[in-house]
């Protein structure tokens, strides 16, 4: 392995859609942090009026969450210019270095973009019911909402990692969505 290649941790729509070509790809664990739909989406799946949901690595003591660590094919300063247009498009999230375990015991150092908790965009503690009534509802400029969830559910499950949290929120809003 190439000590100088860069890893992305992804644990949301870079799992099914990361927009640089993967050379490598493992289940991996960050410490320290969940899984969330935490943020406003006012961009990508919601608007300033009716605003979306998206996931984000929010800071919890205790919490892990599983995804994938993806190692990049592409020119790392290609990709990292990439990401940062796509992720901090309204600067809720900050881009950070975390160590992801891997599940045959490496350890990597990847890049992955985290929720500021000061900023306005910061939606934690809402009720799975009330996430899954904006996901119903929501659509930005890469489409509806729903999609990113059902999308981002179901390759997680694709690769055995189960969220509960997503399960419950698909199955939801496809009845709300009818």
């Amino acid at each position: 392995m190439n000590d100088d290649a860069l890893w992305v941790f992804a644990y949301g729509s870079l799992v099914w859609n990361p927009g640089f070509n993967v050379a490598e790809q493992h289940i991996g664990q960050v410490a320290g942090f969940a899984r969330s739909f935490c943020m406003s989406s006012i961009h990508h799946r919601g608007t300033v009026e009716q605003p979306g949901l998206v996931l984000a690595l929010d800071a919890k003591d205790g919490a892990s969450c599983e995804g994938v660590a993806l190692r990049s094919a592409d020119p790392s300063d290609v990709v990292l210019d990439m990401l940062r247009e796509r992720e901090l498009v309204s600067s809720a999230y900050y881009e950070d270095w975390i160590e992801v375990t891997l599940r045959d015991g490496r350890m990597v150092r990847a890049v992955s973009y985290i929720i500021d908790p000061t900023h306005v965009q910061y939606c934690a503690d809402l009720s799975l019911e009330t996430q899954a009534q904006i996901i119903a509802r929501s659509t930005g400029g890469r489409g509806p909402n729903c999609e990113y969830l059902h999308n981002t559910y179901s390759h997680l499950e694709s690769l055995g990692l189960r969220d509960e949290d997503l399960k419950w929120l698909s199955a939801r809003v496809g009845e709300i969505k009818g």
